[in-house]
């Protein structure tokens, strides 16, 4: 019986707003641009950080990354004049870390050069990668046709090479790359695989040694020891009227170690060993993926935090809203309430009444809301390639807090109404 009466008393809410057509829709507005604004934000917010988290995940949470940094001019001036300024990583730092450190199952050594590349009248400019064998154990590369590197062309310093997808698409076009010669610095290299293009991940704020323009069309990958007899060491530049000569053998090493516990104590010996090989220079940078990717976990908790605040306020004005279009409505409808009484109507009758309309209201706008918001991230990501991420978590939340807004800001009229004298309801005009 009691289900009865309120089935019958939510009917009611429902047909008073089916009277009211456009002032109930331009009530639902604000809940809808609020619940919409919710997806919409949290969605673009959460694909932002998952492409973040993705790229710093590529780079490895069992590897440290430690690269060249150019030291600061004060430290470099010792007092007496240097024809030339040697900094930087070693050949002889990679040998000392993998022989005499523990738990390291790779060490790559990498030297990258930004040079450009020549097939019949094509030229692009690209950054060469010296590297050795194991260098895919630590990158995020895969191998699409062909081989990579091997052991051999390490040793006897070939001239061959591996390109990624983009160089081989821009150089070559609709040739076959594989066993063809690309020129590079007047050396003729023979491409013997093809690689996915590596991920650009930015670790510092500042530029990596070498990294003349960052414009460059893809990667090409050739032996170290080949990068080491074809290329020389020693950078010339001129500027300011001033010459200046620097000498820097390698740009990075990738330290790979057994398990992600031993990272971080890892990084706390390469540091200590570096300082003793490289004396006071200040001239290389340690690198933990697993620290970068963690902040970027947390980044992202504080981001969905500020956005989904941000988007609530939305909600909250819509809220204000409904209560008082429901405030005016109460006023309106007193001779209503006033004859529902004396025919016998309880007050918890008038509460449902006005409640469900309420509720009606925002669940209503909450379910347009949650379509709009999940169509606005895939034009977002159609005309700015700017990659958005839909949750679970975020719609329950936008379609919660519409249903709590229903709730919150509808008690108050509902309960307004139900508390009028009848008597004086009736007399109401």
């Amino acid at each position: 019986m009691r289900w009865f009466t309120i089935k019958k008393t939510a009917k009611l809410g429902i047909k008073s707003l089916w009277m009211h057509k456009l002032r109930s829709t331009l009530t639902t507005l604000g809940i809808v641009f609020g619940v919409c604004s919710v997806v919409a934000m949290l969605a673009i917010g959460e694909g932002a950080s998952r492409e973040t988290q993705a790229a710093i995940a590529r780079l490895g949470s069992t590897n440290l990354i430690i690269e060249t940094i150019k030291p600061p001019q004060e430290q470099a001036d010792t007092g007496k004049v240097e024809a030339m300024r040697n900094y930087g990583l070693t050949y002889a730092d990679a040998e000392t870390i993998h022989n005499t450190i523990p738990y390291v199952e790779v060490t790559v050594p990498v030297r990258e050069l930004d040079q450009e590349a020549r097939y019949l009248n094509r030229q692009i400019a690209i950054k060469i990668v010296g590297t050795i064998p194991w260098y895919t154990e630590i990158s995020p590369i895969r191998l699409m046709r062909g081989r990579f590197l091997g052991s051999t062309d390490l040793q006897y310093g070939q001239a061959v090479c591996v390109i990624d997808e983009q160089v081989a698409r821009e150089l070559f076009a609709f040739d076959d790359p594989i066993g063809t010669d690309v020129r590079i610095y007047g050396n003729y290299y023979r491409v013997v695989g093809i690689v996915t293009q590596a991920a650009a991940v930015r670790l510092k704020e500042e530029p990596a040694v070498g990294d003349k323009s960052g414009g460059v069309a893809g990667y090409i990958y050739i032996p170290i020891t080949t990068a080491k007899r074809c290329f020389s060491e020693v950078n010339y530049s001129f500027s300011g009227g001033k010459q200046s000569l620097e000498k820097v053998e390698l740009q990075k090493i990738t330290v790979k170690v057994r398990s992600a516990e031993q990272v971080l104590p890892m990084r706390d010996i390469l540091d200590v060993l570096l300082a003793r090989l490289h004396k006071a220079k200040n001239d290389y940078h340690i690198t933990v993926p697993l620290e970068m990717l963690r902040y970027a976990a947390a980044e992202r908790r504080r981001s969905s935090i500020v956005l989904g605040s941000i988007a609530a306020i939305s909600l909250l004005v819509g809220g204000i809203g409904i209560m008082n279009i429901m405030l005016a409505t109460v006023s309106e409808r007193t001779r209503e309430i006033g004859i529902r009484r004396a025919l016998g109507a309880k007050k918890r009758d008038i509460v449902i009444q006005f409640l469900s309309e309420t509720l009606l209201l925002t669940l209503a706008g909450g379910i347009i809301g949650i379509i709009l918001g999940s169509v606005i991230p895939f034009l977002v990501t159609y005309f700015s390639r700017q990659p958005t991420a839909i949750t679970g978590v975020s719609l329950i939340l936008a379609f919660g807090i519409s249903a709590a807004v229903g709730i919150i800001f509808g008690l108050y009229p509902a309960y307004r109404a139900a508390n009028m004298d009848p008597i004086e309801s009736l007399r109401h005009e």
